[in-house]
């Protein structure tokens, strides 16, 4: 199986501008020249293609193996531009059943969205995509993204993927999913909170909820043939109550008419259709099963199932009683299409022929090895068939399960609890439930860990009672993994809200951060110091338009030592209000949208405004600068991306030079403007290139990553050649329309003359 799939990002603030760029690359450049070097069976198939049932052509799938990429010469170039792309945050490389539940949750760019179990991010990334649809140049959409995960090393991880996105409407938190917490501020609250005013919002609800949840992972068996060695039908049946737990939880966190996707990349039916089964059960009415059949008609699918049975130590059960005849004690009832639990007879309710009381124990057991075809199997009354399947073999995927589920009305308020009278197996059971919460989130078949920790926990034999009490002590003494106190835990956190991975540097001088009741975690700070906050706006000249009040936090409690202020959008500022409210609930690991950094150099401690404006936060800010900014020639830029520092009488255009050292000291933004375009200040729209650089005291020095001007110089080569080719095609001749392009040419010649006699 091929394993390369490429998603192009689409309206997202920080990487839109390249979207339309990035997509006429693949259709018009690497569609065609990279033809030749595929065949399959002598015949020609294409080496990439765009997947049918994904909008706007915006997936692609490679036929080309990560193998081919690294060793092939001739696929070098497209290699590089994967890399090169996919490190920006242009394009992301993921699944492509990975990329259908997302589609089927119906956002709008006004949802607040739950990611419940959001570790690597990919399907976090989509989302976010969707929310900042049909977003205009310096604003932000009214909706946000929570992106969950309990394991703190793979929150790690989803906060590296979406630090890519550079967005202010995501919330990063490092809870468990089925104890989320809702947050439900109360009256008696208001007086004891941080917060002057009650927030808007006095519950944490949300408009969609993606339920993506732990499971066995044997979906990707094609990707990941390995896991065969660890697999066994106990581990979906060990992660079937934890399943069941997220799973409520969401829809109790969904609103009203709101729409969940649970989804899991398994095909085990115990950790499908039986977990939607029984939480329709649950719910009693107030949550449907929606038919999403209509919906992506050209993706391949097939429907859920009725009816099932569960495998448990090489025998299969079709029923609860089945499970209590071969003393199965750790099958549970939900596990089946009915969902009834099968109460055993007492003692005294069993007599022989002549009318003696019998003992079960005494009563010979049906020889397990017999079939169980000739048993009454058990049909769901659920319409399962409305969930989808995706199998490997029908579109040359891994394999994943689907169900759509609408909330119609408030969840019952008591939700019913298995009875502990007369039952025998409740504490078994509940023993069962317990160790499931022990077992991590499987990574969608991306990593092993997790399967590995599952096969551990959940072996063949893993469902007998001795077994399951024995590794629940075993694990009573394992730390939570909530558990902040441990200090390697605190080290990584710290590390994990600077937005680094460990990397040996020594934090060790730190103080230790507490977030509420979160030890370890650095808190989240309303920044309010009016002093510099005032300096930013004068030296930027930021207008009024550009709502701030509110909307700057810093993850540092003194304020005299922060480095960096991040800006979050309106939906957002109402969560962290309601968090301070009801006493930090939340642990957020990440939050914001990098917008100033402190600048800690000796020219930039002279500097009348010590913040300069990050990257990330420039294209949210840009429309609303009226001061430093300054608007160069593409050969002038392109020059700046190049040499990273230009002398102000070095630049071809000498006007420019002079504008630019007339600049204060300090950050300033450079636009690049239309080569046909001479008009100050030019229109910004989504295509507009901006740059942040250092006005010293004799030059102008680039403040953007290596990456990012290399990113940069390929794209503006991409549009000047674009530009060229489409004048010479309309006049016919190389006119007066390609006179500016001719100049750049001359210019760069010119230019590099000139260093080469400075030098």
């Amino acid at each position: 199986m091929n394993d390369h799939i490429i998603r192009v990002l689409k309206d997202l603030s920080a990487s839109s501008q390249f979207c339309a760029d990035i997509r006429s690359q693949l259709e018009n450049d690497f569609m065609k020249s990279l033809k030749a070097e595929v065949t399959e069976g002598g015949g020609e198939v294409e080496a990439i293609r765009p997947l049918p049932w994904y909008p706007d052509n915006l997936a692609w799938h490679s036929n080309f193996s990560r193998m081919q990429l690294r060793k092939n010469q001739t696929l070098e170039r497209f290699h590089e531009f994967l890399k090169l792309e996919n490190e920006i945050g242009n394009i992301t490389r993921q699944e492509a059943v990975s990329m259908v539940p997302p589609l089927f949750l119906d956002v709008s760019p006004n949802h607040f969205v739950l990611d419940m179990c959001a570790a690597p991010g990919s399907k976090t990334f989509q989302l976010l995509e969707i929310i900042y649809q049909s977003t205009k140049p310096g604003s932000l959409p009214d909706g946000m993204v929570i992106a969950n995960d309990l394991d703190v090393q793979r929150c790690n991880l989803l906060i590296h993927q979406t630090k890519r996105m550079c967005t202010a409407n995501l919330i990063v938190t490092n809870n468990e999913a089925q104890h989320f917490p809702g947050c439900r501020a109360h009256k008696n609250f208001s007086k004891a909170s941080e917060i002057e005013l009650e927030p808007p919002i006095s519950q944490l609800l949300f408009d969609r909820v993606l339920c993506d949840v732990p499971c066995s992972g044997d979906g990707t068996l094609r990707k990941a043939p390995d896991l065969w060695r660890k697999w066994n039908s106990g581990m979906g049946n060990g992660l079937h109550p934890l399943q069941i737990q997220i799973a409520m939880r969401g829809l109790s966190l969904l609103k009203v008419g709101g729409r969940m996707v649970y989804s899991t990349c398994s095909m085990n039916p115990v950790e499908n259709e039986a977990v939607v089964a029984e939480i329709l059960r649950r719910c009693g009415g107030s949550v449907e099963l929606v038919d999403v059949s209509s919906e992506l008609p050209q993706l391949v699918r097939r429907p859920g199932l009725r009816n099932w049975k569960v495998r448990d130590r090489g025998i299969w059960l079709s029923s609860h009683k089945d499970a209590l005849k071969f003393h199965r004690f750790g099958i549970l009832p939900s596990m089946f299409p009915s969902g009834r639990r099968y109460v055993a007879p007492t003692d005294g309710d069993h007599k022989n022929e002549n009318g003696a009381n019998v003992n079960s124990e005494d009563e010979p057991m049906e020889d397990p090895m017999i079939s169980t075809d000739d048993w009454n199997e058990e049909v769901s009354d659920i319409p399962l068939e409305r969930c989808m399947r995706i199998v490997p073999h029908d579109q040359n995927s891994g394999a994943f399960f689907i169900a759509v589920l609408h909330k119609l009305s408030p969840l019952p308020v008591i939700q019913e609890k298995p009875s502990r009278r007369g039952n025998s197996l409740t504490k078994r059971d509940e023993i069962q439930e317990k160790l499931s919460e022990q077992v991590t989130e499987c990574n969608n078949g991306v990593e092993l860990n997790s399967e590995d920790a599952a096969s551990e926990k959940f072996s063949e034999a893993a469902s007998e009672a001795d077994l399951i009490e024995k590794e629940m002590d075993e694990t009573a003494s394992v730390p939570d993994p909530c558990n902040t106190d441990d200090e390697n835990d605190s080290e990584k956190a710290k590390l994990l809200v600077e937005g680094e991975t460990p990397s040996g540097k020594a934090v060790g001088k730190r103080k230790l951060q507490i977030q509420g009741k979160w030890k370890g975690v650095d808190p989240v700070i309303f920044f309010k110091d009016e002093a510099i906050i005032n300096s930013i706006k004068a030296f930027y000249g930021i207008d009024e338009s550009f709502p701030f009040g509110g909307h700057l936090i810093s993850r540092n409690i003194d304020n005299n030592h922060v480095k960096r202020i991040y800006y979050i959008s309106k939906s957002v500022k109402d969560v962290l209000e309601l968090n301070l409210l009801v006493g930090q609930q939340l642990k957020i690991a990440s939050v914001g949208l990098k917008m100033f950094e402190r600048q800690t150099s000796r020219e930039g401690t002279t500097a009348p405004c010590s913040f300069r404006i990050s990257s990330e936060g420039l294209p949210v800010i840009l429309p609303h600068i009226t001061k430093q900014i300054l608007y160069a020639s593409p050969v002038d830029f392109k020059h700046l991306l190049q040499y990273k520092a230009i002398k102000f009488m070095d630049f071809v255009d000498a006007e420019f030079g002079e504008k630019a050292s007339k600049l204060m000291m300090g950050c300033s933004v450079i636009v690049l403007r239309d080569a046909k375009t001479s008009s100050e200040p030019i229109q910004l729209d989504a295509s507009t290139i901006a740059i942040g650089c250092w006005k010293g005291r004799g030059s102008l020095s680039v403040m953007v990553t290596a990456i990012d001007c290399q990113e940069l110089l390929e794209r503006l080569s991409a549009r000047m050649e674009t530009e060229k080719g489409s004048s010479a095609q309309e006049n016919n001749v190389e006119g007066v329309e390609l006179q500016d392009m001719n100049g750049i040419e001359e210019a760069e010649r010119s230019y590099t003359t000139k260093e080469a006699t400075n030098d």
